[in-house]
């Protein structure tokens, strides 16, 4: 499982308000017992604070906020030891305004940093490129007064792109990889993976051809460290995604999130038919052996819906968030699931449940686990970007500050620390967090999802999602109801077998005539392992 969290966010050790790898480093045993096996760090670099730290100042610098380069290697030590890998965001497709190549650039047409950025005297006329977030940037051109020339940002103004056709800037890339792997990390998650190899609006021709780059990438990580991996930001439909893992052998990137089936997912929740979900499983495309999508519920971005319909995505907007303030650049939600399902706990765990279920690697946004909820007076993304809460109180034990002093509020009302906590879920043994701890033991002991073929079962009901897996001799089934009624459906089954449920009370189900009748209650969820007679 990955787990993903920002560090500024996680826990504070120096009672600044601000989260630091002192904190983090607190909480790694939470991590590790949690059955977390991969974390992934959002960007923890020098940063000019626009951004959440996608504006990076300096590639090889540690945020001062968050610590040193004595308490980031502390970090890895404990979480080498707990068993945890460790990957981060690699931000490459652009910088800060602020980043020392920029200031440099800007100086002097004659500076070796000039083509490090994309510059034209004049906007082109021809172009089409649009910026990617619409209400925020007018145009993917901003002029500088000090360079006297117009530079080529397709995020916002303040983060320039930088020119992937230049082969000293992929030379820089190569070594900023090369500078945090030998700091110990075991691989990256590539931010805007489609954006950092376009060459559209680029004049300078590109010497080799950009998946090529890609696999020079990843050759360069396998050298030096034979067990990174790549995970891949990209947002395209599977036939383009599937470019992006490269040949039959997967020489390109490890990992790819499953952004179709995210959105596909919410689609199928909002109608209670799971034939959204159904169509985005039966469109992957083969993979690589050794490749595999990542999937998940959210991310620290905007619920992207951008691959819907106009039609399908006023639908998921109706009844998840209908208010505009919920919604962001007209094509996603800055909600968490908790509050988005109005706190219904079956239907909360329904859905983490089929997340666990999916063939891939499931993913998780910190808090997820605890069901913490946004807070929508934060602008923009940040507002699923809130501080951890570990205990209740004004501030969570979060920090030692005062509440006035934070990073960023907590959530409001029945979402805040004082009614969802670590401290509190941790002593319950009906809670979300203590029923998370079981299903990711359970799905790190059902190598028939990890490894196993899939096929979805007809059940002849449209809000009942059964899954089968097989992998060797052995099979199972999950089953899960997007609805709220109980019904009753037909299992087609081995004779002579039995179903042990995994989830529920264990109990053995018989199968009669090649059949099972299951009775499902609404919003519930089921992992039946299927144990054959012994000859």
């Amino acid at each position: 499982m990955v787990y993903c969290l920002d560090v500024e966010t996680f826990a504070d050790s120096n009672g600044d308000g601000v989260g630091d790898f002192g904190g983090l480093i607190e909480h790694v045993d939470y991590l590790a017992g949690l059955g977390v096996t991969c974390l992934w760090l959002m960007p923890f670099y020098s940063t000019a604070r626009r951004d959440d730290g996608y504006d990076v100042t300096e590639h090889y610098g540690i945020d001062a906020r968050l610590g040193d380069f004595g308490d980031f290697t502390e970090f890895m030590t404990v979480a080498r030891e707990r068993g945890l890998r460790v990957i981060a965001d690699l931000v490459v497709n652009h910088t800060s305004d602020r980043h020392p190549w920029f200031q440099a650039a800007r100086r002097s047409r004659d500076s070796p940093f000039r083509n490090f950025y994309v510059w034209r005297d004049e906007i082109p006329e021809d172009d089409t490129m649009t910026p990617l977030f619409p209400g925020r940037q007018d145009s993917v051109w901003t002029w500088d007064s000090e360079a006297e020339q117009y530079y080529l940002h397709r995020f916002f103004e303040h983060q320039p792109d930088l020119n992937i056709a230049s082969p000293a800037v992929r030379r820089e890339i190569t070594k900023v990889m090369g500078f945090w792997l030998a700091q110990g990390l075991s691989g990256f998650r590539v931010d805007a993976v489609p954006y950092m190899i376009e060459t559209t609006g680029i004049d300078e021709p590109m010497t080799i051809e950009p998946h090529q780059y890609l696999r020079d990438l990843r050759s360069f990580v396998r050298r030096r460290r034979g067990d990174a991996i790549l995970l891949g930001e990209v947002n395209l439909p599977y036939d383009e995604q599937r470019q992006f893992f490269g040949d039959e052998d997967g020489d390109e990137l490890d990992m790819l999130f499953d952004f179709v089936a995210n959105q596909r997912l919410f689609l199928s929740l909002a109608r209670r038919d799971i034939g959204p979900i159904v169509s985005a499983l039966a469109e992957r495309p083969e993979l690589p052996r050794a490749s595999a999508f990542a999937t998940f519920v959210r991310n620290h971005d905007e619920l992207n819906l951008g691959q819907l319909t106009p039609e399908e995505r006023s639908e998921v907007f109706d009844e998840f968030g209908p208010d505009e303030d919920m919604q962001l650049f007209g094509r996603g939600l800055r909600r968490r699931l908790p509050p988005m399902l109005d706190g219904n706990d079956a239907r909360i765990r329904m859905v983490y449940s089929l997340l666990f279920a999916l063939p891939g690697t499931p993913t998780l946004f910190y808090g997820e686990e605890i069901g913490m909820g946004e807070h929508l007076a934060v602008p923009d993304r940040l507002a699923v970007r809130t501080p951890m809460q570990w205990s209740d109180g004004p501030t969570a034990s979060f920090t030692t500050a005062p509440a006035d002093a934070l990073v960023r509020p907590f959530p409001e009302d029945h979402y805040g620390p004082d009614d969802v906590n670590v401290t509190d879920q941790r002593r319950s043994p009906g809670s979300l967090l203590t029923w998370f701890e079981r299903l990711v033991r359970l799905r790190k002991e059902t190598p028939e999802i990890g490894w196993g073929d899939h096929r979805v079962i007809d059940v002849d009901d449209d809000a009942v999602l059964v899954i089968r897996y097989d992998w060797g001799e052995r099979t199972m089934y999950t089953v899960h109801h997007l609805d709220e009624h109980d019904v009753t459906v037909s299992l087609p089954v081995e004779d002579g077998c039995d179903l042990h449920d995994l989830l529920g009370d264990h109990t053995s189900i018989a199968v009669s005539d090649g059949r099972v009748e299951l009775d499902i209650g609404g919003w519930s969820h089921r992992w039946l392992r299927l144990h054959r007679p012994i000859d």
